[in-house]
């Protein structure tokens, strides 16, 4: 059985009152050294997360609450998500590299270069309807051997947000002026996608329209962060904005409002809805796993706009 602590929902705004959930708040698993990127499968319903320094990702089974080791050397994975053909997409700091796990279990390569320069860490991915794959690629997992390998940046210490055509390898950079872009999350429609700057001061979301042919226009500061700093953010089927904090999750309203904060007792890297109504919200914490079940749903995206080409 799982052990719980109690929930602690902080109301900062009226229009976070009603956001709440269960009394306490599951951890389903601990012993990491740093959890992150949790990505829900419901056609299997279970979960897949990252234990960054100790190389490997981890599955935890919704239906017995078993946990296990999904997959050894891996590459170093930080971010992960799921396509809309149901296949894992990774990005993997050590490998400095971009992956999808294939139906059958093979890894295809999506991207370790752009114009020749090797890829610095990708860290956060995101898939939009269209099959184009948009990733942020800071260089924290070429810092040092502890998520990663050690190594310089080819880019001379540039660290872009790139966007991912795999139906033809096209990959192209769509924002440039970012210090470390980390989570990343596009709202229900996919007209607009919000990212999170994590080594500015203070650390600070900012959000883009997306433009039909891909690209981003506008890029203004969204939210700024009081206790530490974001990292992984997620959209509810309200438009509220979900980031990952020091202290906890942060709740900001559409107009870029902290409305309330989900506190937990371990610095929170990354979260994701899941579970068959999406209320099941999953945070991967520094050492563990939690997960509550909430009065709110993850957003709902829309279906596949065309089959991306294999």
């Amino acid at each position: 059985m799982a052990e719980t602590i109690p929930a602690q929902f902080q109301v900062l705004d009226e229009r976070f009152r009603y956001c709440d959930g269960d009394y306490v708040v599951e951890r389903l698993h601990t012993g990491s050294r740093k959890s992150e990127g949790p990505v829900y499968f419901p056609a299997g319903r279970y979960l897949v997360w990252s234990d960054i320094p100790n190389d490997r990702l981890m599955r935890w089974d919704e239906t017995t609450g078993a946990v296990g080791v999904f997959r050894h050397c891996s590459g170093y994975a930080n971010g992960n998500t799921i396509d809309r053909q149901g296949r894992l997409i990774t990005c993997e700091q050590g490998n400095r590299r971009v992956t999808r796990t294939e139906h059958d279990g093979a890894i295809t390569v999506l991207a370790d270069r752009f114009h020749g320069k090797r890829l610095n860490s990708p860290n956060d991915v995101v898939v939009r309807a269209d099959g184009t794959i948009w990733f942020t690629d800071p260089s924290y997992g070429i810092h040092s051997d502890y998520e990663g390998n050690k190594g310089d940046s080819e880019f001379g210490g540039a660290c872009y947000v790139f966007r991912l055509d795999p139906a033809t390898g096209d990959l192209r950079v769509v924002a440039d002026d970012f210090c470390r872009p980390n989570g990343l999350a596009f709202s229900a429609d996919e007209q607009r996608i919000y990212i999170a700057d994590t080594r500015q001061e203070p650390s600070h979301i900012r959000v883009f329209d997306v433009t039909a042919e891909g690209a981003l226009t506008g890029g203004k500061i969204f939210a700024e962060c009081d206790f530490g700093r974001f990292d992984g953010l997620r959209l509810d089927d309200a438009g509220r904005v979900w980031a990952a904090a020091w202290d906890g999750v942060h709740c900001f309203d559409p107009d870029g409002t902290l409305i309330g904060k989900l506190l937990l007792p371990e610095s929170v890297a990354n979260l994701t809805f899941g579970g068959p109504k999406r209320n099941h919200l999953f945070i991967t914490a520094a050492t563990s796993l939690y997960a509550l079940r909430v009065t709110v749903n993850g957003a709902r995206y829309p279906e596949p706009i065309q089959q991306v080409q294999r």
